[in-house]
Order: structure tokens, then sequence, then C-alpha cells
């Protein structure tokens, strides 16, 4: 296995990354319930190749996709057909990737990177600039980070969780992860910001340190390791991860199916090919058990924060059933003060709710997963922005996106320590 993952790495040397000429990503709208059926069909089927980056949910809902330039003549005749609205989000993607690789080659070139402090949080990072990152900040704050790696992904890549502690065992914990889908450079580059904000603000800023006096914090800024670096070296659009599917040519399980929740039922594909197929059984995969077994044998997590884009959305659970959760209220009212919090630094607009409603129907999901656990504030956010950009969120737009992420992220954090369960 390993000859041939080395393999393709050259292979990969030689022919260089997947272009995106020509795609353009479509907002359609679907007005009524027969339009929903068909956007609904055409996610499943697949027929054209679409690359849902915003899924089908209700009436009026948006919905974006990536239509490859061989067939959109093809989708687009297609959906006039059909008296369906659509609009051009983005008119050439390679456009987007283009600019993306220049910021990042210039940021490159400027960059040092002796110390975290010198560290460029304004542009996206590679895999191995990240892993450095967290072993100068551990180096550079040994009191209050260390670094557990808590398994291994498919293609034998650590998986690096920061601790933030001031000391004592098994304390009340506060999870957090980002990049459970590769293609989401905002948060991982979010993460990365986070965790020079925990340490330069512990001491100083007083809701933090009470905090951290009292409780533990984890990040994973890199769920998904083998799939982000693919995203760097090969597909930028890639989302789920590198493992082989048995049986199947196509590559990877979206690890937000993953969970045993629900595991398989409706929002989950039990296709290969599919960007949200679930894998072959509720914990398959490697980077999701490593978390499971983490927190499990941690027994004292108390909030389960997963960072995500793009929509501009605060999720609680449910994700998988219209039944609300034990705690909806609590966590209605504390979503309604987490979103207030953030806009109140940009004037950014997030919609907050159950998965279900806010979002759309979805099995085997983290959050719904850690709530069945016993973990009560289990929250998904889903970053900037609503569409004009995407996956592609330009780098000037990261540090706005993780300050005002952190306000919310701190609202929750602060609720969790101030009501204690």
């Amino acid at each position: 296995m390993r000859g041939l993952l080395a393999f393709a790495a050259l292979f990969v040397a030689v022919l260089g990354k997947k272009t995106f000429e020509g795609h353009q990503v479509l907002r359609i709208i679907p007005k009524d319930d027969a339009q929903l059926s068909l956007m609904k069909n055409l996610e499943d089927m697949n027929e054209f190749e679409l690359d849902f980056w915003r899924g089908v949910t209700g009436v009026s809902m948006p919905v974006d996709v990536r239509v490859p330039i061989h067939n959109l003549e093809s989708v687009k005749m297609y959906l006039e057909a059909q008296n369906t609205e659509y609009s051009v989000m983005i008119k050439d993607l390679q456009v987007l990737l283009d600019r993306e690789q220049e910021e990042m080659k210039s940021a490159a070139r400027a960059s040092q990177h002796r110390n975290t402090d010198s560290f460029d949080y304004s542009s996206y990072h590679t895999l191995s600039e990240i892993y450095s990152f967290q072993d100068m900040l551990v180096a550079e704050n040994p009191n209050l980070v260390s670094k557990i790696v808590i398994g291994q992904s498919y293609e034998g890549r650590p998986l690096n969780v920061l601790k933030f502690s001031t000391g004592g065992t098994n304390r009340p914990a506060i999870w957090i992860d980002n990049g459970i889908h590769s293609r989401e450079w905002i948060t991982q580059a979010s993460g990365i910001w986070f965790a020079k904000k925990i340490v330069t603000d512990y001491g100083t800023d007083p809701t933090l340190t009470a905090i951290l006096d009292n409780m533990d914090i984890f990040l994973e800024m890199v769920i998904n390791p083998d799939g982000f670096y693919y995203t760097h070296t090969t597909n930028r659009l890639w989302r789920k991860t590198r493992k082989p599917n048995p049986g199947s040519s196509c590559i990877g399980v979206d690890l937000n199916r993953n969970w045993d929740a629900d595991f398989g039922g409706p929002g989950a594909s039990s296709y290969p090919c599919s960007i949200t197929y679930s894998g072959p059984s509720a914990h398959s995969e490697s980077e999701v058990k490593s978390i499971v077994d983490f927190v499990k044998s941690h027994g004292n997590i108390k909030a389960f924060l997963s960072v995500h884009s793009y929509s501009q959305l605060l999720l609680y659970p449910y994700g998988y059933t219209m039944t609300p959760a034990e705690d909806q209220a609590e966590l209605d009212s504390l979503a309604l003060k987490a979103v207030t919090d953030l806009a109140s630094l940009y004037g950014t607009t997030y919609t907050y709710g159950s998965f279900f409603d806010a979002l759309y129907q979805g099995s085997g999901t983290s959050i719904d997963w850690a709530y069945n656990q016993g973990i009560k504030y289990a929250y998904t956010l889903e970053q900037r922005d609503t569409g004009t950009y995407g996956f592609l969120l330009p780098a000037n737009q990261i540090i706005p996106t993780a300050t005002e992420t952190w306000l919310a992220l701190m609202a929750i954090m602060d609720h969790t320590y101030q009501n204690p369960y």
C-alpha cells in the first residue's frame, strides 16, 4: 500500500493539479415541491457530475452547485426546460483558484515562520506548515499547551490535538475541531488563529482566564489531514478522506456522516462516489474512531464544537430527526447569544437553529453523536460566506472570519463554564 501511495505522489507531481477551467457555480432556487424533488433527484443520481456545494434543503432555499464545463450547457438547458430559476455565482472557478495559489506563493516568499509571533495568520497554509505551527506553539508555551496524538489517518498522518490546560487531571473540558471536510480551508486557518488567541489572551482576558483556570480546551485543527493534503497537491475541491472503497473506483468517506447517530439514515449516501458517502459502518474511519475513543476515555467533555464552512449557520442537534433535543430551549437561547456576539464585530449575520430545521436532514453527524453521549453543548458552526466565494474564501477574510467566530465560541464556552452539569 505504501508503495502505491508513493507512486501516486509521483504521478501527481508529474501531471499536476486538477484544473477547473470554465467550471461554474450555479445558484438554483426551487420554487415549489416539484422543483425541490427535481433538485433532490439531481443530487442523488448525479447524472451531470454535479458537485453540490450547498445541498438541497427546502422550497425557496438556495442550492449551490459546481457544474463541469462539459456539462454546463446541458444543465442550463435542463433547468430552463423545467422552468427552474438559476443564476451564476462563480463564472469561472479556475480564476479564483489561480488567484488563491498566487496569494499563497506570495505569502510563502514573505513569511519566515521563525515563531508563532511571525507566523502569517492572514494566509492559507499547507499541512506541514500547520504541523510546524503546532510544535512551535507547544515549545513556546509548555506550561499551557501540549500536543496529543490521538491516532493516525488512513495514509499514516498524525491526528494532532492541542491541549490547553493550567493543570489538574480529568477536568471538565471543551472540544473544538476544524477541517472535517478538507476543502473548507477557512476552518483550518481559523483553528490556527484560535490556538494563538488562546495563548495570547490567557491571563489578560478575564473570561478566557476563568475558563482555563477551571476547564481544559482540546483543539483539533485538521481532522482530515489526508484530504487536506490532497486539496493542496491535487484537487482543491476534494471533500472526503482518501481511503479506497472496496469494490468501487471512488475514493473516500464523508467523515461527518460516519458517526453512530442514525448512521446510514436520510441525508447520507450509501454510494461510494457520493460526497456524502457514510462509509461501510459507523466509526469505520480512523479519523472519526480516534475522536470517539478520545472523548469516551476522557469522560468529562462538556461542549463539542465543530467548525465548518460555508453558509453562516450555527446549528445544534438534531440533524437526523425532527424530534427536538431535550435541551432545545437552552441550546436555542445560547445560539442566539452566540450569533449576536458574532455579529457585533462586523455585522455578519448567521442563521441558527437545529441542524434539521436550519440546514437539512443529515444522519451520522458528529454533534448528534456528541449530544447522544451526554455532551449537552454540541454545536456546528458554518463560517463565511453565503456563496459569493463558497469554499474559496479569499485570504483577506481569514482573520475577520476567525475573529468573529471566536466571539461565538467564547459565548458557548463561557456558558458551558457558568452552567456546569
